[in-house]
């Protein structure tokens, strides 16, 4: 299954939370933490679980409140069983908050009789010291599979304007893709885009995080969804591309070259390479 679009929904709002499953987002994160009062954090628990039982065509996943707060272990223990996917994790800084939510995550599995490891654990990085240690974050050697980069919290730790053009994330972006990579983690999930009705330029961004290494980006509004899935998805012309270069180059080695011109470009291995993984993205996306 890809992971092009998770879509938000406040886990306290049973009607949002119903409707969400129904946005096309290839997943959804039922909030428990930043858009749900500390007034009504222990009680949107239940709501999240009975939206998890229903059955759905995408994954499920519910964000808890950060490690160091008092709802943490209280989200965790209520909300994980057979029906949950994963967990979004906010503001990890270090590779000890994973080791620990790790472990109580892997005991709360097996008291549900659930096979150990299976629920996803997805860490958002979003302050100066969670990308100062993101080396060993990304090698926590953890269940966590793939890191999520949260520009809002993050430009306001640094201090930074957030502006449209994104030009202050680079930094930080490049430093998720390149220690997912240098972790044997799958591409990283890019940051939300807060301007919900400029269509125009989160597709810019979006673009830009496709370009960059993500796989996929975080969504909080769900027109927002339709973009992001149309631009990590790739085109008619790069699966036709693909399809060519794949052909062309089995024609080549099976004539003993692997190097070769096609349309103009140069082909050899890491064209291939890139050309297989474009088929292989879009099989997924097809199912």
């Amino acid at each position: 299954m890809p992971y092009r679009s998770f879509l938000f929904a406040p886990g306290n709002h049973p009607r949002k939370v119903d409707k969400v499953f129904e946005c096309g987002s290839d997943a959804v994160i039922l909030d428990l933490e930043d858009a749900v009062a500390n007034a009504e954090k222990v009680g949107a628990r239940a709501t999240v679980v009975e939206a998890l039982k229903k059955p759905r065509n995408n994954k499920g996943y519910v964000r808890v409140n950060a490690h160091h707060t008092e709802f943490c272990f209280g989200d965790l223990t209520e909300i994980i069983g057979p029906w949950l996917d994963g967990i979004i994790l906010p503001m990890v800084e270090t590779a000890d908050q994973l080791h620990t939510v790790d472990w109580l995550i892997g005991n709360l599995e097996v008291a549900s009789g659930m096979e150990k490891g299976k629920i996803d654990l997805i860490p958002i990085i979003e302050t100066g010291k969670g990308i100062a240690n993101l080396a060993s974050i990304a090698g926590s050697g953890t269940r966590v599979r793939r890191l999520a980069y949260g520009a809002g919290d993050y430009t306001l730790d640094m201090n930074m304007e957030w502006t449209l053009e994104e030009t202050e994330l680079s930094e930080a972006r490049a430093e998720m893709v390149l220690q997912s990579r240098a972790n044997d983690l799958e591409p990283p999930f890019d940051t939300v885009w807060i301007h919900i009705k400029d269509m125009k330029n989160l597709e810019k961004s979006t673009r830009l995080a496709r370009q960059m290494g993500f796989q996929g980006k975080m969504c909080i509004y769900p027109p927002q969804v339709e973009v992001v899935n149309r631009v990590f998805t790739p085109t008619k012309d790069e699966i036709a591309f693909a399809e060519k270069v794949v052909a062309a180059f089995e024609e080549a080695e099976k004539a003993g070259s692997s190097a070769i011109q096609l349309d103009g470009y140069f082909i050899d291995y890491p064209i291939v390479y890139k050309a297989q993984r474009t088929l292989e993205v879009m099989a997924e996306i097809k199912g």
